[in-house]
């Protein structure tokens, strides 16, 4: 069983810098064809400060920041044992090329259910600008079967 008191355990990793080439390599990955994403005048005329992030963008740069097999060992976590369980986005500020993100990744519950042959972990994370200004939240569940 993963120790309970883990809930509030929370990590601050150094920030990260939005870096215009890594958009672009993004964007092309996933196939985002939006000319915010790939030039520098389009984004200006279109109102933002440099390059826009996609919208998953940011959860990589905070799995950068602090990778996933970090946290999960400091619960005591096998990683074999591990699920995706649920993941959710919410944005609140435009993320652009030249900006940094400072992150904040905190345990808010751990749970268990079929008599605990299946353990939760609800990991929260807030993406914030330099001006203190919060740009995305994000929520993960992981599922640990036992």
């Amino acid at each position: 069983m993963i120790d309970r008191a883990f809930i509030g355990r929370s990590w601050a990793p150094p920030p990260v810098d939005v870096e215009k080439g890594r958009i672009r390599m993004y964007v092309k990955a996933i196939g985002e064809t939006a000319s915010v994403h790939t030039d520098d005048a389009a984004a200006k005329a279109a109102g933002y400060r440099g390059l826009l992030a996609p919208p998953t963008f940011a959860l990589t740069l905070e799995t950068e920041a602090l990778p996933s097999e970090q946290w999960l060992a400091e619960l005591g976590i096998d990683i074999a044992r591990v699920l995706h369980g649920e993941q959710r986005f919410e944005y609140h500020a435009p993320i652009c090329s030249g900006d940094t993100l400072a992150f904040t990744i905190r345990v808010s519950d751990i749970y268990d259910k079929k008599g605990g042959a299946l353990e939760f972990v609800v990991v929260d994370s807030d993406a914030v600008l330099p001006d203190g200004t919060k740009a995305a939240s994000f929520r993960k569940i992981i599922v640990i079967r036992n």
